[in-house]
């Protein structure tokens, strides 16, 4: 499967292959033009960006599981008569 990237590439190469052709140099600065408006309204993120936040979640995730470790661990002592030690 392709990534979204390679689709934009491939247009962009075979529309460019396309107007190279042709005496139409206009009809491209114009299709970039609107290609570009267009993905600025998107609500986009770099890859960088995605990757950076994937990490984020994966640190906090794993923090998450060891603090529900420990408070099961504490509600086991609480439920069994002994006070945590600290």
């Amino acid at each position: 499967m392709k990534q979204p990237n390679d689709v934009f590439n491939d247009l962009q190469q075979k529309m460019s292959e396309f107007l190279q052709n042709s005496p139409a140099k206009d009809v491209e600065k114009n299709m970039k033009a609107m290609l570009a408006q267009g993905f600025s309204k998107l609500d986009l993120v770099t890859r960088e960006e995605f990757d950076t936040q994937t990490q984020v979640l994966v640190r906090t995730r794993a923090r998450l599981e060891e603090l529900e470790k420990r408070v099961a661990q504490l509600e086991q002592r609480l439920a069994g008569g002994s006070a945590p030690q600290d």
